[in-house]
């Protein structure tokens, strides 16, 4: 003798999944999109710094100069921009208002737009950039050996 069967249960329509966001960028993409944003406002020498092995704070800096307050500001203005075509935003900003040194903070990527007084004076690429260079040189002698 068969057992009987229970009756089917209606079944709810299977929702489709909702279609992902596309990844955004990656911290190296993020920075060179915010170089380029400072070159399109003729930023003296943007200059990207990989950190990721020396500091937890950030993955790369991007470091670049303006002329005038006023350029600091647009360049500035323009990395935001460029970022927010992204859909990103900057966690913070600071120094905008006196625009001799303003920094950007999207995480993992650090903008740092100067005046040009006050980019010597600091002086981040001789501070972060030789610990790279020792690294690969140290690194490289390990792989010789």
């Amino acid at each position: 003798m068969k057992a009987a069967r229970a009756p089917k249960a209606e079944t709810k329509p299977k929702l489709k999944p909702r279609p992902r966001s596309p990844k955004g960028p990656t911290p190296l993409q993020l920075a060179r999109l915010l170089r380029t944003a400072a070159l399109e406002k003729k930023a003296w020498d943007p200059v990207v710094i990989d950190v990721r092995d020396k500091t937890s704070i950030a993955d790369y800096f991007v470091i670049c100069e303006g002329e005038t307050d006023r350029q600091v500001r647009a360049i500035a203005d323009a990395m935001a921009e460029a970022a927010k075509g992204k859909h990103l935003r900057a966690l913070g900003v600071d120094g905008y208002q006196d625009s001799t040194w303003i920094l950007l903070d999207f995480d993992s990527v650090l903008a740092h737009v100067f005046l040009p007084g006050e980019r010597s004076f600091y002086d981040l690429e001789s501070l972060w950039a030789p610990a790279a260079k020792r690294r690969r040189r140290a690194a490289a002698e390990q792989s010789e050996s």
